[in-house]
């Protein structure tokens, strides 16, 4: 019979985000981490939409006066979802990523840490199995050119324009690195959250309310900084992620691919002009893909670009463009979040 933590997993991985098994059951070991046995068993009875507490009580047989305690306690230490709409608080299961790991960002410890980074390569890989992903690759601003018809979705400056709340996150990724002494230079503020999903951030402690301005300073920072840019693969997306390769975890088992632009939802790759190209490195430098190579100029690996657009700005010489993809190559993201995940679940034969 399988006890509260294996029925956790399997619902978990049941969610678009997945929770694979592994043969070590490094994956029990995380649950065990994070969760007491009773509320193991509660988060594996809660729904992917959210329900109010009553509607959890009747289902599941519990008190409502004690188990709504235990619901926000829960809520309140990250690991499920809780959501407000007027004066009603309702709750609903959060999957592991993008969700309960990241809402523990400010309590992560080494044996978690060690624990996650042993698990992340089997987690990674099994979402590179489907079309479909909870992030994806935009380009940076100063790598687009006049003539590109870029759509509004596609440039970070005018997703954060549009919204009303804005919280600022550290990076999860930076942050794990940092815990265990092996943070790299890159600026560890650099997640954003919008919408629900930024009142939640902010009633759990996690990051701080910014404005449009702060926020658009912070993002021209990590550009700077040679940061790829990851919002929530949506045209309405919720967060965006500014990524590095050193410690992304997303990045990183990319990167590990033969052919990460197979894998990446993009539009964009890049492209050399060798009668500019002088053959400086600065390019493969700052790729974050290994995609770029100095010969007697500049050569990108089409199968390695996920049209970033960081090479564009760190040439000097004007040798290096983005372009968009054919058409029939090119990727539109799904209108809303509720619908990427639904393409997810459909893709993993969940739905």
């Amino acid at each position: 019979m399988r006890d509260a933590y294996q029925k956790l997993a399997q619902h978990l991985d049941n969610l678009p985000g997945g929770f694979p098994a592994t043969d070590s059951g490094v994956e029990i070991r995380i649950l065990k981490r994070l969760f007491s046995e009773p509320e193991a068993k509660i988060a594996a009875q809660l729904m992917p939409f959210a329900e109010l507490p009553a509607a959890i009580a009747e289902r599941i047989g519990e008190d409502e006066a004690t188990l709504t305690e235990q619901l926000d306690d829960m809520s309140r230490r990250g690991l499920i979802l809780r959501v407000q709409k007027k004066d009603n608080v309702f709750f609903m299961a959060a999957q592991f990523v993008i969700g309960i790991w990241e809402y523990h960002v400010n309590d992560l410890d080494e044996g978690l840490i060690n624990d996650f980074n042993e698990y992340a390569p089997y987690l990674l890989k099994s979402q590179t199995q489907h079309k479909t992903q909870q992030l994806r690759v935009i380009p940076v601003s100063e790598s687009i050119s006049a003539e590109m018809q870029v759509m509004p979705y596609e440039q970070a400056e005018t997703i954060i324009k549009k919204q009303s709340k804005i919280i600022l996150a550290p990076c999860i990724c930076r942050k794990e690195h940092d815990v265990i002494g092996k943070r790299c230079s890159k600026p560890l503020e650099t997640c954003f959250v919008f919408g629900g999903g930024a009142y939640y951030y902010e009633g759990n402690g996690i990051g701080r309310t910014v404005s449009q301005e702060e926020a658009l300073e912070v993002l021209h920072q990590g550009i700077e900084a040679g940061l790829v840019l990851q919002p929530g693969n949506a045209r309405k997306p919720t967060n965006i992620c500014m990524c590095c390769g050193c410690c992304c975890q997303v990045l990183k088992n990319m990167k590990t691919l033969d052919k990460p632009s197979q894998v990446v939802n993009s539009s964009y790759y890049a492209q050399v002009d060798p009668d500019n190209c002088t053959a400086c490195g600065l390019c493969e430098e700052r790729c974050e893909m290994d995609a770029i190579q100095i010969e007697e100029t500049a050569v990108i690996n089409p199968d390695r670009c996920i049209g970033c657009g960081l090479c564009v700005p760190a040439c000097e010489f004007d040798a290096l463009s983005l372009k968009a993809k054919e058409t029939d190559a090119k990727w539109t993201p799904p209108a809303t979040v509720v619908d990427t995940y639904m393409s997810i679940a459909r893709e993993r034969g969940k739905i």
